[in-house]
């Protein structure tokens, strides 16, 4: 008998996890999603609006893209199509985008394709699959049917770290949720991480709504507007804001360690401490928190964090190691800094 592998609580909330990186912020992280539209509406245009975007590390639909290779599945045209796609939107080529137009199916050797080109492209950072239907092996669009198959490329993206995009149709009819109109059962929405539904205003009206939804995303409205000339769908209202990525708190302990270099003692022994770097408040209760979920980060400005229960509680333990610090000037920014700096020394 095969024992849970099963971690506890403490263990859980005292754990440094790597972040999911996002290749199109607010859009697409690591994991497996589904793009869906009626037919001939302009997804392959929006998909390769988004595959070029991300292999040249440029914006698209206003929001920023991580810089990598991108594998494009067009399982449904030609190289010749494709060419012809490709000058309608750029005249400089990029060797980061790869694209093929025959693979084989979901558990009949598709799996050990992806992993093999993720062998040979290490910086990989998504595949987009034009069409879903294309690539499936199964006649039954059953639940059961259509998430045990869909959960296969969302463990192979997981264990890749990469993100995986099925390009899919929607059903004909209209429907107040606009998710509910994938086609296929709720097990295709359910297995995904995230989901988004490309619907147009009116049949030819070149405007349309795409609607998103994900584990990891905040649900969204987007507006567009196709561009015939530019063949690209634009946004037409203001594009989703971008969390605000300066953490005050972590300025202040990069402030305070680099500094210390070392430090052992409890959250309230912290706080105290950092009140010689920034006449910034911060509370106790949320100081765990900040550096286990932030742990990941604070390794790249050469900070070590250790959380450990000892005798009579927990003890958070930070070292600073200067020769792998890859900040900038620029960290630190933020923080009001006070002239007590050279008391913690």
């Amino acid at each position: 008998m095969k024992k849970f592998d099963s971690k506890s609580c403490e263990e859980i909330m005292t754990t440094v996890y790597k972040p999911i990186e996002f290749v199109v912020d607010n859009l697409i992280g690591q994991g497996l999603y589904i793009l869906a539209g009626a037919p001939k509406i302009g997804k392959s245009w929006l998909s390769l609006d988004m595959c070029l975007s991300i292999a040249k590390g440029e914006k698209v639909l206003g929001q920023e893209t991580s810089k990598g290779t991108v594998l494009y599945l067009c399982l449904e045209d030609s190289f010749e199509r494709i060419q012809k796609r490709l000058y309608e939107l750029t005249d400089e080529p990029t060797d980061r985008l790869h694209f093929v137009i025959m693979s084989d199916s979901i558990g009949n050797g598709l799996e050990e394709q992806i992993e093999d080109f993720k062998f040979n492209h290490f910086d990989l950072k998504v595949v987009f699959i034009d069409t879903l239907q294309m690539i499936r092996e199964s006649t039954e669009n059953g639940y059961g049917s259509d998430y045990k198959e869909l959960s296969v490329l969302k463990s192979l993206a997981d264990k890749l770290e990469i993100a995986i995009v099925l390009v899919h149709h929607t059903r004909k009819c209209s429907d107040s949720d606009p998710f509910n109109m994938i086609s296929g059962s709720t097990g295709l929405s359910g297995c995904v991480d995230g989901s988004m539904v490309l619907v147009e205003t009116k049949r030819g009206s070149h405007t349309a709504k795409l609607y998103c939804v994900g584990r990891d995303i905040e649900n969204s409205e987007i507006n567009l507007q196709f561009e015939s000339d530019l063949k690209k769908w634009i946004v037409t209202d203001d594009p989703i804001a971008p969390k605000n990525k300066d953490n005050i708190f972590l300025a202040a302990v990069y402030l305070f360690i680099k500094v210390k270099i070392h430090f052992e003692g409890s959250a309230t022994e912290l706080v105290e401490q950092l009140k010689f770097v920034s006449d910034e408040e911060f509370h106790s209760n949320r100081v765990t928190r900040e550096l286990v979920q932030n742990g990941y980060t604070l390794k790249k400005y050469g900070i070590d964090f250790q959380y450990k229960r000892v005798h009579g509680g927990r003890k958070i333990i930070l070292h600073y190691n200067h020769e792998r610090d890859s900040s900038d000037s620029k960290h630190g920014s933020g923080v009001t800094v006070t002239k007590r700096l050279a008391k913690v020394l």
